[in-house]
């Protein structure tokens, strides 16, 4: 592992030194290959300096131990080894998990879909709670956040939300939000005081782009019809909402958020495309479960993966057994913690 690790930070500062160069600088196209490369070594090349600076402070430790002979002075360098020596392990296992093979669709932008489930009104608005939860991890992420096309309901939820989240990186980091959630409270439509129990489910598709996926025009019916908000009511004069039918799949998809006719269809091709996207990708992922099963599910949209219980202030992933009593700030977007569990789950083999 070292040796690749040396190899690594010496094409780390090559890239550094040519970055700086006139001829990179006046070449663009170089520049951004360039940049990206480094880009993708910087995590890596950080690790590694920091692995290097506790094994120096484990020689130091070490060297107290054998040479000193001031007693008390051994102890606290023997304490000091042993510290030292988890956070090496802990290292060491970072950057393992950051030389493995990536997924290929990690740096992709996503496109997420939340849907009710069961629960009625309470179940649309646990989605517009999942939307801002999103919107918020995304926001803390700077990443850019485009609703393609949205179904409110009469008391501010939605029964249907499907928005672009964009920005490197985007798929690897919710990649496995998708499934089944699960609210357990007190709907504000109770009067009675009673906790029930609601579903959204929450498809995670990576963006497709025209080359990834190739449609032939010929496959689809494209109907233009008016824009209705809550209630059916038509809130557009102009005939602009898209709905895509994919002939040989039956697949459908609507847009009708944009004021423009075309936009909508830009849009709804996007969902389209990725749609078949990510069922090449559970084609995929069903082969090689075949020879592996994860530890983070299969990533079947029916299987339920998470709970949020208000009265216990608790959030519970049950793909990695995993209960988080901090509600509130998960559902304000802080899925750190979350993410990087399964993430490492996800990299385990059973």
């Amino acid at each position: 592992m070292i040796e690749k690790l040396e190899e690594i930070k010496k094409r780390f500062d090559e890239i550094t030194k040519l970055l700086e160069s006139e001829e990179v600088m006046k070449d663009k196209e170089k520049l951004i290959s360039l940049s990206k490369e480094r880009s993708e070594f910087k995590d890596i090349v950080t690790a590694y300096s920091e692995l290097r600076k506790l094994e120096k402070r484990r020689i130091e430790a070490q060297h107290i131990i054998k040479m000193d002979k001031d007693e008390e002075l051994k102890e606290i360098a023997r304490v000091e080894r042993e510290e030292v020596e988890e956070e090496i392990k802990k290292k060491e296992k970072d950057i393992r998990n950051l030389l493995s093979p990536k997924d290929a669709l990690d740096d992709k932008n996503i496109i997420v879909e939340i849907r009710a489930g069961a629960g009625g009104e309470e179940a649309a608005l646990f989605v517009k709670d999942l939307f801002e939860m999103y919107t918020k991890f995304a926001n803390s992420k700077t990443y850019k956040i485009d609703v393609l096309s949205s179904h409110p309901t009469g008391i501010g939820g939605f029964k249907e939300v499907i928005f672009m989240i964009s920005g490197k990186g985007a798929f690897s980091k919710l990649k496995h939000e998708s499934g089944v959630h699960r609210v357990q409270r007190v709907p504000i439509t109770e009067s009675g005081g009673r906790i029930h129990t609601s579903t959204a489910t929450v498809a995670v598709l990576p963006e497709a782009e025209e080359v990834d996926i190739d449609i032939d025009p010929k496959e689809l019916k494209i109907d233009v019809f008016h824009s209705s908000g809550p209630g059916g009511q038509n809130v557009n004069k102009l005939a602009t909402a898209i709905r895509i039918t994919h002939l040989p799949s039956g697949m459908v998809v609507t847009c009708q958020d944009e004021r423009s006719q075309h936009k909508n269809r830009e849009k709804a091709m996007k969902v389209l495309r990725s749609r078949f996207l990510d069922i090449k990708k559970q084609e995929e992922e069903k082969r090689i479960a075949e020879k592996r099963r994860n530890q983070v599910g299969t990533g079947d949209r029916s299987e339920r993966i998470r709970t949020y219980n208000f009265s216990q202030n608790r959030v519970t992933d049950h793909r990695i057994g995993l209960s988080l009593y901090k509600l509130e700030a998960i559902l304000n977007g802080d899925l750190n913690e979350i993410i990087e569990k399964l993430t490492l789950a996800s990299k385990k083999v059973k």
